[in-house]
């Protein structure tokens, strides 16, 4: 694959872990909803290193959102360095058994709400580097 369809295919996945996660939301399923959200993001910091590497558009094999951004020479102040450090958390958390039950009790209607307004302002300004 180019670099053009590889950015669309991590594009069009991320867009359908985007509706996953909005759904999970709808059913209270609010730690999934989060573990999705990460997903989202995660699959268009991929999509930004497939067009910014045009030579080699393969991403790294890694989660963590904040090395992905700077691999993909984005500058993060510091309130979207705080939405990625935490969207990280999620991957970890919903993902290892002997975090699961504190993730579970902190994911409250509230929490994830407020955590997936985060999601969504860092997927449209991602989004926005992708046009």
């Amino acid at each position: 694959m180019n670099n053009i369809d590889l950015m669309n295919y991590w594009i069009e996945s991320s867009d359908r872990d985007y509706e996953s996660m909005k759904k999970n939301f709808e059913t209270k399923q609010y730690t999934w909803a989060l573990f999705i959200g990460h997903l989202t993001i995660e699959k268009l910091l991929k999509a930004l290193y497939a067009k910014v590497n045009k030579n080699n558009p393969y991403p790294p094999k890694i989660h963590n959102l904040v090395i992905l951004a700077n691999r993909c020479n984005i500058e993060l102040d510091d309130k979207k360095t705080t939405i990625l450090i935490t969207c990280n958390s999620f991957n970890i958390s919903a993902r290892y058994e002997d975090y699961k039950d504190e993730f579970y009790k902190r994911c409250t209607e509230k929490f994830t709400s407020e955590q997936i307004k985060n999601i969504e302002e860092v997927r449209t300004w991602l989004k926005e580097m992708l046009i």
